[in-house]
């Protein structure tokens, strides 16, 4: 091989070495989803299609969050991941429950759920609806429960979800809890300025309400306010709603 053909080879080959593998890639896309995603359903769609794709084991995937009184699958790639969640929620017992209330990782793991006799009826119940193999991460990873949810895969497979799945669950999981966290604190953001837009614009037409009163009324500041709030209590409506009404309709006062 010439020299020219030597440097030729050594080019490509650093070219190729910097094409990222189909799990990297996943991953990049998922990072550049994720950061485009302004909802917190939105994150965790990104991450059960980013489950299925990267988790070799992966046959379905769903999310439980954490709610009132219980848990809920808000995001799931197929409608029987549902219908397993489910079962658990009823129960009370599972992996996808387990991962919220496990210390550490929060990874619970089966691989034979016919046999299993760890989650009680869930085992029986999952193999007869077909899916022999579960693993489920909690959000947040690496935290002490109980935590707001679990990231749970599915395989049809005996033995289906092996150690690399299992580590990059993990990792899926750490992506999600990093995003639902940046998107919340962003909503909670949102809406506090929200309500502190809206509380001082109610202390705005309340004072313009007063200000109506005290002129035509001849009357002090407080006394004005009291006006107001008796209206309030007697007509059962807010006070910003009573002040509001008066402004617009000041000419008849």
């Amino acid at each position: 091989m010439t020299t020219d053909g030597a440097a030729e080879q050594a080019v490509l080959a650093v070219v190729d070495d910097e094409v990222p593998g189909p799990v990297a890639a996943e991953f990049l896309a998922l990072a550049s989803a994720l950061m485009d995603a302004s909802t917190v359903r939105g994150v965790l769609v990104r991450v059960v299609e980013a489950a299925k794709a990267v988790v070799p084991g992966a046959d379905l995937v769903s999310v439980t969050l954490r709610v009132a009184g219980g848990f809920q699958t808000p995001v799931e790639t197929d409608a029987l991941a549902t219908r397993l969640d489910e079962i658990q929620y009823r129960l009370d017992d599972g992996p996808c429950v387990a991962a919220t209330r496990t210390a550490g990782l929060g990874l619970t793991f089966c691989s034979d759920l016919a046999t299993s006799t760890r989650f009680g009826g869930f085992g029986p119940a999952a193999a007869e609806l077909g899916v022999h193999s579960v693993l489920a991460v909690g959000l947040f990873p690496d935290g002490d429960g109980p935590r707001m949810g679990a990231l749970n895969v599915y395989s049809r497979r005996v033995a289906g979800l092996d150690e690399l799945d299992r580590d990059l669950a993990i990792v899926l999981a750490a992506h999600a809890s990093t995003a639902l966290a940046a998107t919340m604190a962003a909503t909670s953001a949102e809406l506090e300025s929200a309500q502190l837009r809206q509380a001082l614009q109610s202390r705005d037409v309340i004072g313009q309400a007063k200000g109506i009163l005290m002129e035509r009324r001849k009357i002090g500041s407080d006394e004005a306010f009291e006006v107001l709030r008796a209206a309030s209590q007697s007509l059962n409506v807010k006070l910003a709603q009573v002040a509001q009404t008066l402004v617009d309709h000041r000419s008849e006062v």
